[in-house]
């Protein structure tokens, strides 16, 4: 009977401590076990509103550590959560919790009685950030350089032609550009450089090709290949109350033995036909290039050559037959015809510009 009742007695014992170590369990059974941390920071004994509310802090500040972008001399700044990226802390925390699950009343019990940490770290999962690209992009905008093509242009005042040298573009590549700076974010680096890929000019000096220049001031047609003169002759430009258009035009027609159509029928063309066909006496010669600048101009022949140096035409480009021929065969459509210097102030018709060799 002693033994009985010793025996009902830690019966009792027992079962009131696993009653007790239940109950207690049942009450902070809500709670994070001790020892457990999600991204360093410790959340025992927390609930999960509490642990969500610590880590989402903690988060916070990583998703908002500054990041400078280093680009071509340039700098932008922005932040992993400016960029969208997210952090999953509700299911770091549903995981923090979720270690009691597979462990026994009283083991669980045991750890929090004890206060006996599980030591436990639990990684917090980072989203990927969709706005790099859109940043790349706008950085790709700004620090973008076209690439200058070789060209003869003209000065400000179209007095004279000036070079203009062909130079390299910049980009920067998406691609590469996207790669660092994610990866950069995923490192929680303070600071990414990106590095722009040079692009080179498509046309240099060296395959500029032909370019026609005209200078009014000399009454001289110039043919370059790329900055040099290949060759030049005299010409006739326009007299006193007419105009050879200053500017940078294309050519974009050639013509053998052009058709001549009377321009002003009502003034100064008045007497003479509507059309004349190519052949011998057409005003225009044997050869014709068009180009766009206004005034109907055209860089031609004559049936004058007597007129070749002087201030004698309509606005248009009179040339040598046997000249504008040769010109003819070295020059294409699309080519450029660079206009530039001014007849002289006091000039009469049938004058030479006081520089002119003829």
């Amino acid at each position: 009977m002693i033994v009985g009742a010793v025996i009902g007695v830690l019966v009792l014992v027992v079962g009131a401590a696993a009653y007790a170590a239940y109950r207690y369990e049942q009450l902070r059974a809500d709670r994070i076990l001790p020892g457990v941390r999600i991204e360093k920071v410790d959340v025992s004994g927390m609930t999960r509103a509490e642990a969500e509310r610590a880590v989402h802090a903690s988060a916070r500040r990583t998703l908002d550590a500054e990041l400078t972008v280093l680009v071509a001399g340039r700098r932008w700044t922005t932040s992993a959560a400016e960029l969208g990226r997210k952090a999953s802390v509700a299911a770091a925390v549903k995981e923090a919790l979720s270690l009691s699950t597979g462990m026994g009343t009283f083991d669980r019990f045991w750890h929090r009685f004890r206060e006996e940490p599980l030591d436990v770290e639990i990684e917090l999962a980072f989203g990927d950030a969709p706005g790099v690209e859109g940043l790349v992009r706008r950085i790709a905008k700004a620090v973008a350089v076209a690439p200058r093509s070789a060209a003869i242009g003209t000065l400000e005042d179209a007095s004279d032609i000036r070079y203009i040298r062909a130079h390299a573009g910049a980009e920067l590549p998406s691609r590469p550009a996207i790669k660092l700076l994610t990866a950069a974010i995923e490192d929680r680096a303070d600071r990414v450089r990106l590095s722009t890929h040079p692009v080179p000019a498509p046309i240099t000096a060296a395959n500029l090709g032909p370019t026609i220049v005209v200078r009014v001031d000399r009454n001289r047609i110039e043919l370059y290949d790329g900055f040099d003169v290949a060759q030049a002759w005299d010409v006739a430009t326009a007299k006193p109350g007419d105009v050879t258009p200053v500017g940078i035009w294309d050519i974009w027609d050639k013509r053998e033995d052009p058709t001549w159509y009377n321009p002003a029928l009502d003034t100064w063309g008045a007497s003479l036909p509507a059309v004349v066909p190519g052949g011998p006496g057409n005003p225009m010669g044997t050869r014709a290039i068009y180009i766009d600048a206004p005034g109907l101009i055209r860089i031609h022949g004559t049936t004058d050559p007597s007129s070749i140096g002087r201030y004698a035409s309509h606005g248009c480009i009179r040339m040598r037959n046997e000249e504008i021929e040769d010109l003819f065969e070295r020059i294409g459509v699309g080519a450029h015809v660079v206009v530039v210097g001014n007849r002289p102030a006091d000039a009469e018709y049938w004058d030479t510009p006081g520089s002119a060799d003829i």
